[in-house]
């Protein structure tokens, strides 16, 4: 009896425990000062008119978008940002010939080995090269970037919350504060090299603005290049880099839901059967 009277207490005890656990931090977060001043200016991520093509789950790729998506990187985003898991041979899920990817690669400089003398040196790329870095190394993109280092790109839908809407949120984000939330907050301010974009996590971003009407031109036959038409492009481009097999696992998973239920009906029929003969039989 006293033993089950100490297992009880035991466990009241535990559970006591557990609850002021899990209460403890919330009652901290309540008790401590506001949060900090760029708070008030913090939006919830949008995303484009109709979503994107490759969302739900019967999405697919757009290949003319993430081509137009590619183009913007190329033309805007490599200036700062690398694509290290990315290799040029990679474009070909995307449309790209054989002998275009060639070109295309050729049209990067990649670091390589000067073969007489075995030093550093730079060379037309391969298809089976990564896509570079714009910078020898992190010291020289602080240098070059108001003491920030441009993350790589190949993950950054993966590695954000919300990462895709993030993107095509923070692109289009670049705004000025209004006169009501300065009003709540009248100690903000955006340091001089920073600037203001409502969808960065603390509001002031070393990124100047970049996709700024005509700065990328489209082939013919595709839509205008907006600020808004960019922004999509280059996230679905960039959702399509960090998870590439994305489509593809879409589809495998309609194919296992159809084997199961084929499966779980062929099981069960056969239950019906080997049993059918054993089940007593009502007089």
């Amino acid at each position: 009896m006293t033993i089950r009277l100490l297992g009880i207490l035991a466990g009241l005890g535990l559970t006591a425990v557990l609850v002021l656990w899990s209460l403890v931090p919330g009652l901290i977060n309540f008790a401590l000062p506001e949060k900090p001043e760029y708070y008030a200016f913090q939006e919830a991520n949008i995303s484009p008119e109709g979503g994107f093509s490759f969302e739900g789950p019967m999405g697919t790729w757009d290949e003319q978008q993430l081509q137009r998506g590619y183009q913007v990187y190329k033309e805007v985003c490599a200036a700062c940002h690398s694509l290290k898991y990315v290799a040029f041979r990679n474009l070909e899920d995307f449309g790209y010939t054989e002998d275009e990817i060639r070109a295309e690669a050729a049209s990067w400089t990649v670091p390589g080995i000067n073969q007489e003398t075995g030093e550093a040196a730079s060379r037309p790329g391969l298809p089976t090269d990564q896509f570079p870095s714009p910078y020898p190394n992190d010291i020289a993109a602080r240098a070059a970037n108001n003491n920030a280092v441009p993350p790589d790109l190949s993950l950054i839908t993966k590695a954000r919350k919300d990462g895709v809407n993030y993107v095509y949120s923070l692109m289009l984000g670049y705004t000025e504060p209004t006169e009501e939330d300065l009003a709540k907050s009248p100690d903000f301010e955006t340091p001089e090299g920073l600037y203001f974009n409502e969808h960065f996590y603390n509001i002031n971003i070393a990124m100047a603005p970049q996709l700024t009407p005509g700065r990328v031109t489209y082939a013919p036959g595709n839509p205008e290049a907006t600020p808004e038409q960019m922004a999509a492009d280059v996230t679905a481009f960039l959702t399509w880099a960090g998870e590439p097999s994305l489509i593809h696992r879409k589809q495998m998973g309609w194919f296992v839901i159809a084997f199961l239920l084929f499966a779980t009906g062929l099981a069960y029929m056969s239950k019906k059967q080997i049993w059918a003969n054993l089940k007593p039989k009502k007089d």
